[in-house]
């Protein structure tokens, strides 16, 4: 007798669901391949939040560090804050600032993550207030005499700010003083004229260019953008030629191509100067803005073009961009080889359609909002993004060629001195205060002694004595200036009983090089 029930699983069923496996897989993996080929969000930032986690910057206060004001001030001490914020080398004194009454500012060094030492060095150069021979004595002085906290790590946990094309070659011993130091700086490249680059892409960071205050507010710029289609020029070129091939080109091809190509004579004084309203208006009157080399790799007019809302043409092979790991940085600029500068660069530019570059300036639009030196309280902000690659650089240990720890866990020096009785290198009497006295004696040979004894090798030794010896004249007759300083502190490990002192013997040790 047949069963009047049906069986659970059919043939037919057993199809369907081989059916229904075979689509989802297929569907499955079109879906896969579609979100693969979706370009990305062009940056982060406005997106989620910065991952800044417990953050802590000591910044160092201006007279806190014998020879820091200098630094800032020049040697009258007559160069203000109001004046270098001012152009494109204003981030110096602008992230200063803003890392004053930042959120991640602390004011022990104890709990700091890392160090910020403040200097306007540019612009105290360029107004004449320090020459190079001042700004190295200078800076060794700080470095080397000041900071025990820089002794510690070798340098590794600070911060110094080197705005300009020189980056940090306006320090001359750079290379022996702050090579394990994190530098921001505009600039990734020098090889050109310096023969080396002081930016490292594994601890430094590359940071944007002060664009103009008055162009970086979007509800009130002072020059707004206009209509793809009522823009005169292809590309325009606003620069010097500086003598340079790259820019020597574009001016010769403006002038092959004027109904394509603009790049005006620029006059930097006189009646007909171009004023920063006049050449924004400019800029915003092409479709593309090139930014070829200039005296370096980066140039601020980069940018600039965001403001304006051109597609910035990078000709600069060596440059290096800001906040790569949140930013691609094909989705709003083109970058094309400085070899390739010609008929072939406009023709190019022309087969483009409108249609991309309205796409390209909408995307510069989302991620220009980072290249405003705005409170790393804003979303989206230069400062919230170097604040974001400052906390990548964190270390949870220090150390240097000048640290030892014992089984107490207790951070030593070579004389095994614990960390919080280091002294500086001139110390003055009575209750561990530095003196005037004291201050006046420091000479270049005595920092110099304090860096020999930081080099870990006979070649770093050598390096010292030759950055010394021609960053100025020694002053022979400060040596015998020594301060009445109290007995050295107690060893950690014999009761009481003081080491003597392996810097004093590497300070006579150089006395008599130099003799």
């Amino acid at each position: 007798m047949r069963s009047s029930h049906q069986p659970l699983c059919t043939r037919a069923h057993q199809a369907a669901a081989l059916l229904l496996a075979a689509a989802t897989f297929f569907l499955t993996r079109l879906l896969d391949r579609s979100t693969l080929s979706a370009p990305p969000p062009p940056c982060a930032a406005p997106y989620s939040p910065w991952p800044h986690r417990d953050l802590r910057i000591y910044v160092y206060a201006e007279d806190e560090v014998d020879g820091l004001r200098a630094l800032l001030r020049g040697r009258n001490d007559d160069v203000t804050a109001a004046t270098c914020i001012k152009g494109q080398w204003g981030t110096q004194v602008k992230i200063h600032q803003l890392l004053l009454s930042s959120r991640f500012r602390t004011l022990d060094k104890d709990e700091a993550d890392l160090f910020f030492v403040p200097t306007y060095v540019k612009c105290v150069r360029m107004t004449g207030k320090l020459n190079d021979k001042e700004i190295n004595q200078t800076y060794v002085k700080v470095v080397l005499s000041q900071m025990p906290y820089f002794r510690r790590s070798g340098g590794r946990d600070h911060i110094f700010v080197f705005p300009s094309g020189a980056g940090a070659h306006l320090f001359r011993s750079w290379a022996t003083f702050l090579n394990r130091s994190i530098i921001l700086t505009p600039e990734g490249d020098r090889t050109d004229k310096r023969g080396i680059s002081a930016f490292n892409t594994w601890k430094d960071i590359i940071i944007p260019g002060n664009v103009d205050d008055s162009m970086v507010k979007s509800d009130r710029l002072a020059v707004k953008p206009i209509p793809l289609t009522k823009r005169k020029y292809l590309a325009n070129f606003l620069g010097r030629a500086q003598g340079k091939v790259g820019r020597l080109q574009l001016v010769k091809l403006a002038k092959q191509y004027p109904d394509k190509l603009e790049s005006p004579e620029l006059k930097l004084s006189g009646p007909d100067k171009l004023g920063r309203i006049d050449y924004f208006k400019h800029l915003r009157n092409a479709k593309f803005c090139l930014a070829p080399r200039g005296e370096s790799s980066w140039t601020l007019r980069f940018y600039e073009s965001f403001f304006v809302e051109c597609v910035p043409v990078i000709l600069s092979d060596e440059v290096e961009l800001p906040f790569q790991n949140v930013i691609d940085y094909t989705e709003v600029s083109i970058k094309w080889p400085a070899s390739k500068i010609g008929p072939g660069l406009l023709e190019y530019l022309e087969s483009i359609p409108d249609g991309r570059v309205e796409e390209m300036i909408g995307r510069g639009r989302e991620i220009r909002c980072l290249w405003v030196y705005a409170a790393d309280t804003e979303r989206c902000s230069a400062m919230s993004a170097i604040m974001w690659e400052l906390q990548r650089k964190v270390r949870r240990f220090h150390q240097s060629a000048e640290t030892f720890w014992l089984h107490n866990r207790s951070i030593v020096n070579r004389d095994l001195v614990e960390f919080h009785d280091w002294r500086t290198p001139i110390w003055g009497g009575g209750g561990g205060r530095a003196t005037a006295t004291g201050a006046a004696c420091l000479s270049p040979l005595r920092a110099a002694s304090f860096q020999f004894h930081l080099a870990a090798s006979p070649r770093q030794h050598t390096s010292v004595l030759r950055s010394i010896a021609l960053s100025s004249p020694l002053n022979l007759s400060s040596l015998p200036c020594r301060t009445a300083s109290a007995s050295a502190p107690p060893s950690p490990l014999r009761g009481g009983a003081a080491f003597p002192s392996l810097a004093d013997r590497h300070h006579q040790r150089l006395r008599l090089l130099f003799k």
